[in-house]
């Protein structure tokens, strides 16, 4: 069959994750979408592990969870993403883009009376975390594709280790870059990271040239 049965819960006393009534009264009849519905309890239970307030929950965080990759890997696509956007829309989590450490971020509240505090009160200053509050509305051209969602869709799933090399990358070249050298990679059927960093390490060092005016591009960006 090639899946791993699961051998049972152990003897003894079990360690138990508090999940609102609503979840299973409400929540459940809406939610028609495996990945929302998978995503939705692991978030139950990832938040239980969190002490510190305010409680919420990066999309760097999520990309970086064994679990997660792991429970989704079967969907396709972008499955984390679109569970993600599912979730907001649907209400059960809010969104803020919030930088950190002088970082973008994309973090999500679970839609609890604890959570819709926790962002008033980061948006209102009350609550200080270095953070600088983005507003959510959407600029007139589309947002850019993660270097994350970037590498999931062309290259195959992440781990760990490359985790920290995207984000590292994400850091260092501008988004255009990044996009740009994917599409090379692709193009040239090498759809590898190695491939694609290669690709911008050579730009960082000899200037990117504008393939309409021939003018160098400005170097990237560094730490």
């Amino acid at each position: 069959m090639g899946e791993t049965r699961f051998a049972g819960f152990p003897d003894g006393r079990l360690e138990a994750t508090a999940v609102p009534s609503l979840l299973f009264s409400e929540l459940l009849a809406q939610v028609d979408d495996l990945g929302e519905l998978k995503l939705v309890l692991y978030l139950f239970w990832l938040l239980r592990r969190k002490k510190t307030y305010p409680r919420f929950f990066t999309r760097r965080e999520l990309v970086a969870e064994p679990t997660v990759r792991a429970g989704l890997a079967g969907i396709g696509g972008d499955a984390l993403g679109a569970s993600l956007e599912r979730l907001v829309s649907r209400g059960v989590l809010l969104h803020r883009t919030m930088e950190l450490n002088r970082e973008p971020e994309e973090c999500y509240f679970i839609n609890t009376a604890s959570g819709r505090k926790a962002v008033s009160d980061l948006e209102s200053g009350r609550l200080d975390l270095g953070q600088v509050v983005l507003s959510e509305t959407t600029p007139d051209r589309p947002a850019r594709t993660s270097i994350f969602d970037l590498y999931e869709q062309n290259v195959g799933l992440l781990t760990p280790l490359i985790v920290d090399e995207l984000g590292e990358a994400e850091r260092r070249y501008p988004g255009d870059w990044i996009e740009e050298a994917f599409r090379q990679a692709v193009s040239y059927n090498r759809r590898s990271w190695k491939y694609v960093e290669r690709i911008l390490e050579r730009w960082a060092a000899e200037g990117k040239r504008d393939e309409a005016g021939g003018r160098g591009a400005p170097r990237a960006r560094r730490p």
